[in-house]
């Protein structure tokens, strides 16, 4: 079954994917700096009438839970924001991006956090995009 990105159910399917992740659960073991938003920037001509993030609350190699939420009100709290336009997300989720070398190169902007404590996890990110890609993923321009 396909999940259409972005979703709850999509979020939901992602978590499980990180939980079934073992390189993951390896790498990740030493996150211990909180949750994680990442945020698809407004696009109305997808139907996208707002920024929608998804938040994952990553501890210790294990995602704790994960939701979606809208508007940047929303990551207020969350230590880690990564911002990005939807074309650039659905290029994460396949794989083509690497996030650590997009948020060197500002294609994923952080927009709140410390960049070098998000370096420091380049397997873990990696991880973390090998867990969207098994994702049976519906876009929303395709």
């Amino acid at each position: 079954m396909s999940h259409s990105f972005p979703s709850e159910a999509w979020t939901a399917a992602f978590a499980d994917a990180v939980n079934a992740n073992e390189v993951y659960r390896t790498h990740g073991k030493p996150w211990t700096h909180g949750a994680v938003a990442m945020v698809c920037s407004k696009d109305e001509s997808l139907g996208l009438d707002d920024d929608v993030g998804m938040i994952l609350d990553v501890h210790e190699g294990v995602c704790r839970g994960a939701s979606l939420v809208r508007g940047m009100d929303a990551v207020a709290e969350t230590p880690f924001v990564i911002v990005a336009p939807y074309a650039r997300w659905k290029q994460v989720i396949r794989g083509e991006v690497d996030p650590i070398k997009a948020m060197m190169e500002g294609k994923l902007k952080m927009t709140k956090g410390h960049l070098p404590t998000m370096l420091r996890f380049v397997e873990s990110s990696r991880a973390l995009v090998t867990s969207a890609t098994a994702v049976p993923t519906t876009f929303l321009d395709e």
